[in-house]
């Protein structure tokens, strides 16, 4: 059954998946359905499994070409065209991915819309043999340069540095970027979200590595902490507790299980040390077209894994009192009996130069 089939069997009403510029889940959900990577387009999927898929010049022959849906042409403003087009009709819109400006430009021309949730999310957290070969790739390619980068010189370089080496690796590989990459050293890493600086890396420090690309269009997500040169016993100690937090998660991922829980079994480790606030951070996410998709794992997260999903399992400890931070992430398949490694790394604590 196609991607339009299976959604249009969930539909009470018509559902317009609109992409527009910044809204990177809503691209994301016409490329699903559609196959056209566009910042302007938008796809209406009927009940009755009729598709229309609406978009401007500049996209209009790539449209075309994919021959999965009507195209239709439409100027620049495609929310208003969009309006002009539905005025009178009963039109679901997606309400975590629609602004409310184009809602209300849309009522405004005439259109009953209906805020539906979760429903091409649904689709797309569950990834088809074809998506999953593209991951697999995109975690192949992020092994192959995480090793490359075990061999490279961390100290006397800056972290910009370090980052410029990584996408660099990518891009010369043939892939794009899946998001900012991250190499925080030292007290950079004591943040969860750090901002590489230029920073000279000193030895005795851990540094930080978080690391994506992409591969025909879907993402990898990979997290590795490196030691430079000799470190402290104390940076060892924390290195092997969020390593067993890692294996704790990795274990608790199975099919059936709720989101919350397998968050819940990566904290074990780390709450019976006392050390339960310096992992704040949900423990992962879904990873597919975009690097932060359905579903999640985190304490508030009511997701039930399926066989299918790809999810990140990547808890951290965060000490800035001490200028330390580190985090251990794989990207993991959701199997019939457990989980895969799709990124596969070594993950015991690597000494670099």
């Amino acid at each position: 059954m196609s991607r339009v089939a299976r959604l249009a069997a969930l539909l009470e009403e018509p559902l317009l998946v609109i992409g527009l510029p910044g809204i990177e889940a809503g691209q994301a959900g016409v490329r699903y359905l559609t196959g056209l990577a566009s910042s302007n387009s938008a796809v209406l999927v009927e009940p009755d499994g009729q598709a229309t898929l609406y978009t401007d010049f500049r996209y209009l022959h790539r449209a075309r070409a994919l021959g999965v849906a009507d195209v239709v042409e439409t100027p620049r403003g495609l929310v208003g065209a969009l309006g002009e087009i539905l005025r009178g009709r009963r039109i679901g819109v997606e309400a975590e991915h629609v602004p409310y400006a184009a809602v209300r430009t849309l009522e405004e021309a005439g259109v009953d819309v209906v805020p539906r949730t979760g429903l091409v999310e649904s689709l797309r957290a569950v990834k088809d043999e074809d998506e999953l070969a593209a991951i697999r790739r995109a975690a192949a390619l992020s092994d192959e340069v995480f090793a490359a980068l075990s061999r490279e010189r961390f100290s006397g370089r800056s972290e910009l540095e370090l980052v410029w080496w990584v996408e660099r690796s990518f891009r010369e590989a043939g892939a794009g970027i899946a998001f900012g990459t991250i190499v925080a050293a030292g007290p950079t890493g004591a943040s969860p979200h750090a901002e590489p600086g230029e920073r000279t890396i000193e030895p005795g420090v851990l540094v930080t590595v978080d690391a994506g690309c992409v591969v025909d269009g879907y993402c990898s997500d990979c997290t590795r902490t490196f030691a430079v040169g000799e470190v402290s016993e104390r940076l060892r100690e924390l290195y092997a507790l969020c390593l067993d937090a890692q294996l704790a998660g990795l274990a608790a991922v199975a099919p059936g299980a709720h989101g919350r829980d397998v968050d819940a079994a990566s904290r074990a480790p780390i709450e019976v040390v006392g050390l339960g606030s310096a992992y704040g951070h949900g423990l992962g996410h879904g990873v597919g077209l975009q690097v932060h998709e359905a579903p999640v794992l985190r304490p508030e997260s009511s997701d039930v894994l399926e066989p299918g999903n790809v999810v990140t399992v990547e808890p951290g400890l965060y000490l800035p009192e001490e200028g330390i931070g580190l985090r251990i992430e794989d990207l993991v398949l959701v199997t019939e009996d457990g989980c895969e490694r799709l990124t596969r790394f070594p993950k015991e604590l690597l000494t670099v130069a």
